[in-house]
This record gives C-alpha cells, sequence and structure tokens, in this order.
C-alpha cells in the first residue's frame, strides 16, 4: 500500500503502457457511499455507487462482470473521508484482487493545481480530486460543487490555483438536523416553492435556496460563471443554478483517473 501526494507517480505503471487489456480501478469512499469505476485506459467500462454495508461484496461484483480482471487490472487508487473501518475494507478488496493500493492525499500542489489551504494536508482528499478532476476538464476558473452528506464549494481560478472554498451541510443532513431538533417539524418530503405554503415545501425550499444562495454567491463575489457539479444531490441542485453548469456524476473518480494519467 501506498500514498501518493502531489507527484509522486511512482507507484504507478506508465499511462502510455495502458491499452484495453489493462484496467484500473479508482474508489472514492465517501461519508455514504463508496463510488468505484472501472477504466481500460480509454474508457470507464463502468462506474457506480455502493453503501458502506455493500463494500465487502466488491470484489465478487467486479469478478463476476470481469472474469479476466486478476490477469488486467494494472493498478488501484483511492481516496477516502469515511474514517478507518471503511479505509480497511478497501485495503482487504486490493488484497483480494491481489493488486497494489495507493491512496491519494491532500498536498501544496500536484497535477496542475495549486492547493491555497493554510495546511494542505488539511484538504479532504475527495476536495482534492475535484479539483485535478476540474482543471482537467475545464482549464479555466470555475466553482467546484460536491453535494453529498456535506457540500462543497470550492473555487479553481484560472491559473489552477485552489482560492478557498465552503463546507455546509448536505440537503438531506440540513433537513433532518432541523426535523431532530425541533418539536413540531416532520421529516416529510416536499417540493420547491418560490413562496412555500405548507411545511414540508417550506423545509425543502429554505434548504435548497441556502446551498443555491451559498453557490451562487460565490460565483458573483469571484465573478466567476462556470460552475462543475456532482454529488448525490446534484439532480437536485441542477434546475435552481444559473448556467452554465457542467454535471459530472462521478467527478472524484475523473480526477483519480488524472492522478495515473499523470503518470
Amino acid at each position: 500500500m501506498r500514498v501518493i501526494a502531489g507527484s509522486m507517480l511512482s507507484s504507478f505503471p506508465s499511462y502510455a503502457s495502458l491499452n484495453k487489456k489493462i484496467m484500473i480501478l479508482c474508489l472514492d469512499a465517501g461519508n455514504t457511499r463508496v463510488k468505484f469505476g472501472l477504466h481500460d485506459g480509454q474508457a470507464w467500462c463502468m462506474q457506480r455507487a455502493l453503501s458502506h454495508d455493500e463494500l465487502p461484496g466488491l470484489a465478487n461484483l467486479l469478478l463476476t462482470l470481469f472474469p479476466a480482471l486478476p490477469s488486467e487490472l494494472q493498478c488501484m487508487v483511492a481516496c477516502n473521508v469515511a474514517g478507518p473501518a471503511v479505509r480497511l475494507q478497501i485495503e482487504k478488496l486490493a488484497q483480494q484482487l491481489a493488486i497494489p493500493l495507493t491512496w491519494l492525499e491532500s498536498t501544496s500542489a500536484g497535477f496542475g493545481v495549486r492547493n491555497g489551504y493554510d495546511q494542505p494536508v488539511q484538504l479532504g482528499a475527495d476536495r482534492w480530486a475535484g479539483l485535478i478532476a476540474a482543471r482537467a476538464l475545464s482549464g479555466d476558473a470555475s466553482i467546484i460543487v460536491q453535494a453529498g452528506t456535506a457540500t462543497t464549494i470550492d473555487l479553481l481560478d484560472a491559473d489552477g490555483v485552489f482560492r478557498g472554498g465552503l463546507i455546509l451541510p448536505g440537503l438531506t443532513l440540513m433537513r433532518q438536523s432541523l426535523v431532530k431538533n425541533t418539536e413540531q417539524l416532520a421529516d416529510v418530503s416536499g417540493h420547491f416553492s418560490v413562496l412555500p405554503k405548507n411545511t414540508a415545501d417550506a423545509i425543502t425550499s429554505g434548504t435548497l435556496s441556502a446551498t443555491v444562495g451559498a453557490i451562487e454567491s460565490m460565483r458573483g463575489v469571484h465573478a466567476i460563471a462556470p460552475c462543475i457539479l456532482s454529488g448525490g444531490a446534484a439532480a437536485d441542485l441542477l434546475p435552481h443554478l444559473a448556467a452554465p453548469v457542467r454535471q459530472v456524476e462521478y467527478l472524484v473518480l475523473e480526477g483519480l483517473l488524472q492522478v495515473v494519467k499523470a503518470s
């Protein structure tokens, strides 16, 4: 097992040597789900999300769908913000597949991005991977929104410098917090409305408006229009965001792939 930070790429085979018989496995362990993707050096063969409870069965799933995988899988790169138990499960997966595992961790610079965090190593690895992906996909200034259990809103300037970002509760967490800490609010689904006339719609509209407001404020204050949107709640946010918005379902996996491509 290796940890990769910045431009330390010695653990990977040369990307130029990869072909359709060589597979790359990327894993993004988030707070609620584990997203994984299998890439053949030219395109994604599959991308999918699992619950943490389903992670122990991932090796069997991959070997069932891709019987030749043991001879074709060349490298495995992952990032984890879900804690030590999930990290151990991913390490066990690498053992089951008999493949070296490399962890991506944040650093001060690498893969075309400079990290402007006060303490670069404290930036979440998923946010770092998202910035790497955004730089490769856009090559210009952008706001990167990852809307999951938490929502992160990060600013990447035209020179590839991460200027900082926001962290706020995700839409579901925001709603659950309201329900848990108030006496008369039920956890029921509502619909967005500019002027809600019932409690369920008021909660849904309030959580959406708070998140959209934070995103648009970041865009407006820093005069950056393009937004790259990802995460489980992306579909809920998309209709309420001003264009241009590019939705990338598995943004972190794209960032992890870029790390391999840089080899």
